[in-house]
């Protein structure tokens, strides 16, 4: 039953990997889905009383919100410590292993560091760009995307996933244009 599920699963992020490249290539953003599929998560989310006191020390040793870093643990895991993503993300906040290693985290899926190493990227991400909307296509994309695009990629996975911590926070923000809308000459 569990192998019939996963294979499901298997076909379903395959199918939407499929139709965001089709769209992408004909110029197309595509809705975004439900939730982001994570195939390993064969354990309960974690309990507020253990996510709470993380969350806030991490939030007070890296100057970030504490709303932030529970709306990247709740988009990118939903809150379950043993997630692994497709691309093979690990733990609450998905750290791949090369951010994980170049991070020192040890054990991606104990809470603690993990949400420890993933506040740690945040900050730098948001202290090297300057701009949440930037730092989070990072988080989701990579830094070698927003540096290429000078901007939040325009991937629709990435704008979708910016667009969502956005609206998290503030629900009047939302992702700026991919790129500006140019002003009429001199006005």
């Amino acid at each position: 039953m569990r192998e019939a599920l996963e294979k499901q699963k298997a076909s379903i992020v395959k199918q939407q990997q499929v139709v965001r490249q089709q769209a992408q290539t004909a110029g197309v953003r595509t809705a975004p889905w439900a939730s982001a599929p994570v195939l390993d998560a064969d354990c309960d989310p974690i309990a507020e009383a253990e996510l709470a006191p993380l969350v806030e020390a991490a939030a007070k040793k890296q100057k970030l919100e504490t709303k932030l870093i529970r709306a990247v643990i709740e988009k990118e895991s939903g809150f379950h410590a043993c997630a692994v993503s497709p691309k093979g993300a690990q733990g609450l906040m998905q750290i791949m292993p090369g951010t994980a290693q170049e991070l020192g985290l040890q054990d991606a899926f104990d809470p603690r560091q993990n949400i420890d190493a993933g506040s740690q990227f945040l900050r730098q991400l948001l202290d090297k760009y300057g701009d949440l909307a930037k730092a989070l296509g990072a988080y989701n994309a990579g830094p070698a995307a927003v540096d290429q695009a000078g901007a939040i990629p325009d991937i629709s996975e990435t704008r979708d996933y910016v667009d969502s911590i956005m609206k998290k926070l503030e629900p009047t923000r939302t992702v700026p244009p991919s790129s500006p809308t140019p002003k009429p000459i001199g006005n």
